[in-house]
């Protein structure tokens, strides 16, 4: 291992200049709102508060998937947090979600507006909500549930971990990639394993558990994340890669995609989704820049 300047815990820790590189002017050790602002609030029974990360994707995929099966409580609008700009520490967010994280979510389609917060908690809700996309069996559920849990225990040492310091941190640390790079790829051989035993997560059927994966370690494998995906040699897990696929060829995970997204090719992302001929505007959108 090459050598690094050694470093020595002061006794008491504290906050004395940025952290975080990339993302040092979003991080912080203190919870709460840095100013006020309201968040607006669109005509359809669900809002979404997000941006195109996987952790938001996962809840665009899903809204889109539930609209896709005729779900039609399940419209919604999308608005844009950008966390770079510090959008998560307005009042009216931290409100949704005192944990400052996107996505949140606020349930309007009853007497009393209902606040959702962390990904796994969204998908679980409009599971049960619309009594879809999470089995009734009750070995089934548990199944579901496992696979949903092991993603949101799992996704901070590849985004947080491997994520951040090989492809974000501002001084690239040996000890700290080699670890969480050999983290990602036992966890990649993890789902490449039960992948080989079932088509889904879960078994059969396609669930949550597959919606919030997918995201992270299916656009892992895709290529789409941290551009690492020579790096691990994502190409060894066949399996992942077969599933991976096989969920991007759904227009719903298609659309979900785009929303809220600020990378890409332009017409790749919809910045906000208010209604779903938002998503036609930008499939002309391309037309015409492939026509020019």
């Amino acid at each position: 291992m090459a050598d690094t300047p050694e470093y020595t815990p002061p006794k008491v820790w504290t906050w004395t200049q940025p952290s975080g590189g990339h993302f040092a002017s979003i991080n912080r050790p203190i919870a709460g709102p840095t100013h006020e602002k309201e968040l607006p609030v669109g005509r359809h029974p669900l809002q979404l508060y997000s941006l195109g990360t996987p952790n938001g994707i996962k809840i665009t995929i899903m809204l889109e998937e539930l609209l896709a099966l005729g779900h039609k409580g399940a419209e919604y609008d999308a608005w844009l947090i950008n966390i770079r700009d510090g959008d998560q520490f307005g009042s009216g967010f931290v409100d949704v979600n005192p944990n400052s994280k996107i996505p949140a979510l606020m349930d309007r389609s009853g007497d009393k507006p209902i606040r959702v917060f962390e990904s796994g908690s969204i998908l679980l809700y409009l599971a049960e909500k619309f009594d879809a996309f999470l089995p009734k069996d009750l070995a089934q559920r548990t199944e579901t549930l496992n696979w949903l849990f092991w993603q949101m225990g799992s996704a901070p040492y590849l985004g947080g971990g491997f994520g951040h310091f090989y492809a974000y941190a501002p001084v690239k640390i040996e000890y700290a990639i080699d670890r969480f790079a050999m983290e990602a790829k036992r966890q990649l051989d993890v789902l490449d394993r039960r992948l080989g035993e079932t088509p889904y997560l879960a078994g059969d059927e396609y669930t949550i558990a597959d919606i919030a994966v997918f995201p992270w370690y299916g656009g892992l494998v895709m290529g789409w994340q941290y551009g690492a995906a020579e790096f691990l040699s994502v190409h060894e897990y066949k399996n992942v890669q077969r599933w991976a696929e096989k969920i991007y060829a759904r227009p719903a995970v298609k659309r979900g995609r785009m929303v809220n997204r600020l990378s890409g090719e332009p017409h790749e992302q919809l910045r906000e989704r208010h209604d779903a001929s938002d998503f036609d505007t930008k499939t002309q959108d391309k037309l015409d820049a492939n026509q020019g």
